[in-house]
């Protein structure tokens, strides 16, 4: 039984029902938090408050990373409505299209500057806003993927984009250790979600994937779901830093 009764957690990269960061926050729910959910703009909004009412979320905030104050405007919310914060996720990436569709060597300057602004810089952003806020400890998870470790086709600038993701957990875990701040890498497998749909040819990629899983079967979100709301428990503290694998085994084959 996964007890988060009490608990208050930030979700951020809800992009619709169907997302991880769904996923993540109906398991969050359900164990009996209490949740803030973000959404990245006007237009993406419609698809994402039907996620937030379905959780019950009573802060429900404008995020675009990109955009000067955002994401410090989310924390002075619940800072001033809450005063506390116990866990957040971080499901958010993000690279420009034509370096995205490129080899890594042929990837502009600029789009691998924003790629790892967004989606790695912006996890260490949220961990300094955080941190004030879990004076009685907390958890920082975000989302990565098997192509930080090993060569993935297509999946191509995000490999280096999602290793850097992974090094920035574990000396964020390493950092803030002392305050019982703990920090995670939840490693998924390939999910047919809106931000996957940005990889070239990437439903051969989930084919690939789920021939080489062990029971043939690609991890869900709610399975996702599941193990983040576990990370979010002082029982995963002795797994601090680490890259925990929901991917129905893919990494452990050959």
């Amino acid at each position: 039984m996964i007890d988060l009764k009490g608990k208050r957690g930030l979700v951020v990269g809800v992009a619709n029902e169907a997302s991880i960061a769904a996923g993540c926050a109906r398991a969050f729910r359900a164990a009996g938090a209490e949740l803030a959910l973000t959404f990245l703009n006007e237009k993406a909004r419609p698809w994402v408050e039907p996620v937030a009412q379905e959780v019950g979320a009573p802060l429900f905030l404008p995020c675009d990373v990109r955009e000067p104050g955002q994401l410090e405007a989310v924390f002075d919310r619940i800072t001033a409505e809450w005063g506390r914060l116990d866990f957040l996720l971080h499901a958010i990436a993000f690279a420009p299209r034509e370096d995205l569709h490129t080899s890594v060597v042929n990837a502009s300057a600029e789009g691998f500057a924003a790629a790892m602004d967004i989606s790695c810089h912006s996890f260490l952003r949220m961990a300094r806003l955080a941190r004030p806020l879990m004076q009685a400890g907390g958890s920082l998870i975000t989302v990565s993927f098997y192509g930080a470790d090993r060569v993935v086709e297509n999946y191509n600038l995000m490999g280096p984009v999602k290793a850097a993701l992974e090094a920035s957990v574990r000396y964020a875990a390493a950092d803030l250790a002392g305050e019982g701040i703990r920090a995670f890498s939840l490693s998924t497998g390939p999910v047919k979600t809106r931000a996957a749909s940005g990889i070239d040819r990437f439903d051969a990629l989930m084919d690939k994937i789920r021939a080489r899983t062990p029971a043939g079967k690609l991890v869900s979100i709610e399975e996702i779901g599941t193990l983040a709301a576990f990370l979010a428990t002082e029982a995963a503290s002795p797994m601090s830093g680490s890259v925990v694998y929901a991917d129905n085994g893919f990494h452990t084959t050959a």
